[in-house]
């Protein structure tokens, strides 16, 4: 950019957020005389005057952190409801009523898109979510402290923080039910005098909290997981939680075994205390069983909204063969296949896909085939042509080798579901170079309160497709 205001890495300066970018993220302008810069900045709502210290300076990217908001924006509308925002990580548009999130949210995939895409489509705006509160059907939890040598806490991380965790009993982005396990789980491992985990020295017991609970059934599993540094009786714990008057029922407990160093929940061992790993939730008239580390989508209500709209986007199916491709524990299969002839989903987790074969079975559908690998190696093997193909690919957008795979099958009709935008900006570009135009689009949040957003395309080959101005 030209006339740009001369800056240097450490420094703080002032402006004014101009525009918003996917993941809570805003352009600031930073003004000098006659002179302009624009600064990334994360945490940044349009119109606010903030001030901010360069954190990083690379070629003509510039990025920021906020140091404090001189001035708030007319989008920050209300006061949180919520008595842990500001301090804990989770949420960032607690202070903005949902009308104006779904404003903010909308404009922003509008505008990635329309960078993308050079002709006429139609863009039919956003789908709110059917609740605003209480909406998550799973949450992790980290156990730490909230400042350094401070009493155990266990909940999300402290805004902007690595190492901090601030214990959220009264989050509102899940049922009160959370909020009571929490607290019965925290009031536990104080009482066991065991520490938790900690990041630099790999020493230490508690490390998460996972909780999922049905929206639909109110069933609810709690997994507790920590390191097997120790050995202790969970039989306190256990009798606790099933003593706890929930609006929901705890189906199942478990103790989890994580002994690796990565700040994730994974699983070296699985022990159920209580009952049993999973929940039973319904969607769209179909019953899933939902485990531990099943893939499912967060917000199940607003999860049906995103389905009915990839359902209406993909159009005629009958007697069709559809590919749907990344598909987790096989939910959009399943809600497709009743209209198709055949639904083939392929996805890179084992223990997903055997999900998807025993809920599948479970509601009585047998034109439904899962298998379990990369895309672009079984696509290689598989000797079937689908007439439709659904990709609801991971943050990171669709392998290139892959993507190419995929437009070789030449299908008139593709539909793409994207929780990150400007991965799906990318992969458009592609897709749109071998001869697809995008005919619709719409944004649907799954994320109220925060910054995420997904985003469903329907594509057509050009010589399908009704909009192709400039090609």
């Amino acid at each position: 950019m030209k006339n740009e205001v001369k800056m240097k890495k450490g420094n703080i300066y002032e402006g004014t957020v101009t525009q918003a970018q996917f993941g809570g993220k805003g352009i600031v302008d930073v003004c000098e005389e006659d002179r302009v810069s624009k600064v990334i900045v994360k945490g940044t709502v349009p119109g606010q005057k903030i001030q901010f210290r360069l954190t990083k300076k690379k070629n003509s990217k510039l990025e920021g952190k906020v140091v404090e908001i001189l001035e708030k924006s007319p989008l920050e509308d209300r006061q949180s409801p919520c008595p842990h925002f500001g301090q804990c990580g989770g949420c960032s548009f607690q202070n903005i009523s949902y009308e104006n999130q779904l404003e903010l949210k909308s404009q922003i995939i509008n505008n990635i898109l329309d960078e993308a895409i050079d002709y006429t489509y139609d863009y039919e705006g956003i789908i709110g979510s059917p609740d605003e509160f209480y909406y998550r059907n799973k949450m992790e939890y980290s156990f730490g402290d909230e400042y350094k040598d401070g009493p155990l806490s266990l909940g999300m991380h402290k805004k902007e923080s690595f190492y901090d965790i601030v214990t959220t009993d009264n989050c509102m982005i899940v049922n009160d039910d959370y909020n009571k396990i929490l607290t019965t789980v925290l009031d536990f491992a104080k009482e066991s005098g065991l520490g938790y985990f900690h990041k630099i020295t790999h020493i230490g017991y508690f490390r998460h909290l996972l909780v999922r609970r049905s929206a639909t059934t109110g069933e609810i599993t709690v997994n507790l997981v920590t390191t097997s540094q120790n050995d202790i009786d969970f039989s306190a714990l256990k009798d606790n939680l099933l003593a706890l008057e929930l609006e929901g029922n705890v189906v199942g407990i478990t103790h989890i075994i994580n002994d690796s160093v990565a700040d994730a929940v994974k699983c070296d061992k699985m022990e159920v205390i209580y009952g049993r790993d999973y929940v039973v939730e319904n969607i769209m008239g179909l019953c899933f069983k939902v485990s531990t580390f099943s893939f499912f989508q967060t917000n199940s209500r607003g999860a049906e909204r995103l389905y009915e709209k990839a359902r209406e986007y993909i159009g005629t199916t009958e007697n069709k063969i559809i590919f749907d491709l990344y598909s987790g524990t096989g939910t959009i299969a399943q809600v497709l296949a009743p209209v198709a002839n055949k639904v083939v989903g392929v996805e890179i987790v084992e223990e997903a896909v055997e999900a998807a074969k025993i809920n599948s079975e479970s509601n009585g559908l047998n034109n439904c085939y899962f298998i379990a690998g990369d895309v672009l190696k079984v696509l290689d093997d598989l000797e079937e042509k689908p007439d439709l193909i659904v990709l609801d690919p991971p943050r990171d957008g669709i392998h290139p080798k892959a993507l190419k795979r995929i437009i070789d099958y030449s299908v008139d009709r593709m539909v793409y579901i994207s929780c990150k935008p400007t991965s799906l900006a990318r992969d458009l570009e592609v897709l749109q170079a071998s001869g697809y135009r995008v005919e619709r689009a719409c944004a649907v949040d799954m994320f109220a309160q925060n910054a995420n957003v997904e985003t469903v395309c329907l594509l057509s080959k050009l010589h399908e497709a009704k909009h192709h101005v400039n090609v």
